[in-house]
């Protein structure tokens, strides 16, 4: 099984950690993230894994080297320009008809062969591993019609809906909405699938899930990692390869 890992952009909303170090790098306790996703895709039976970089592209790539360290074939494309999260992908040029895209960012609980198996057994082009997520609304919320009467009122209600947990398997045949060197992100991609009315599948998983976009969450992503690092690297949470230390 091959995936792809998107892992050039610049993770601005991370800063000021990442104003010198690309955000894939920064350290959940004491793992890189992605050292962390790819120690989980190596466990769900993927073996070669193309990293899409960009930014500070160099560090990234002397970090995982070729992924032997890991058992893993690990090659890169690299942008010149930003293209997108989706727009990488039409710079490889030797996509198998299957294959799973996620941001390097990820930190999740979620079995990429599960997502995967779904994707096959729907006959979906798109499949989307979603999540439900509860926000509390620290305000009053007011309802009103077209001529400005009120009709509801909610004090700090919770608001919930689902979310993509920035993990995807693609059939290599969605990939035709995207014309070579064009700037495309995922949300487009899924808006012209639907426009056209081919199959986008929505898999939501019980699992955890969780978002590291800023200081705060980043500092929570760290303590729930510490807290339950079995649930995350089951088997090979203490170890690295051929039984050394991580």
């Amino acid at each position: 099984m091959r995936a792809v890992i998107l892992a050039g952009g610049k993770g601005t909303r991370l800063g000021p950690y990442t104003v010198t170090f690309p955000k894939p790098l920064v350290p959940v306790a004491d793992m890189p993230i992605l050292e962390i996703v790819i120690r989980q895709l190596k466990a769900s039976g993927f073996r070669r894994i193309t990293m899409a970089v960009g930014y500070l592209a160099e560090l990234l790539m002397a970090y995982f080297d070729n992924g032997s360290k890991w058992g893993l074939d690990i090659d890169y494309s690299r942008e010149d320009q930003p293209l997108g999260t989706v727009g990488p992908l039409c710079l490889i040029d030797d996509l198998p008809d299957t294959f799973l895209v996620m941001n390097g960012d990820v930190l999740t609980t979620l079995s990429f062969q599960d997502v995967w198996n779904a994707h096959i057994e729907s006959g979906a082009e798109l499949t989307v591993a979603c999540h439900e997520m509860n926000v509390k609304v620290d305000l009053g919320v007011i309802e009103i019609d077209s001529h400005h009467t009120v009709t509801d009122y909610d004090e700090k209600p919770t608001l919930n809906y689902i979310a993509s947990m920035g993990v995807y398997v693609f059939s290599k045949s969605a990939l035709d909405v995207v014309e070579a060197g064009e700037y495309m992100d995922f949300p487009s991609v899924v808006l012209k699938l639907l426009q056209q009315q081919r199959t986008v599948k929505a898999y939501q998983p019980e699992c955890r899930w969780l978002d590291i976009g800023r200081p705060e969450d980043y500092a929570r992503a760290t303590e729930t990692f510490e807290t339950r690092r079995h649930e995350f690297l089951p088997g090979n949470h203490d170890k690295g390869e051929g039984g050394e230390e991580a």
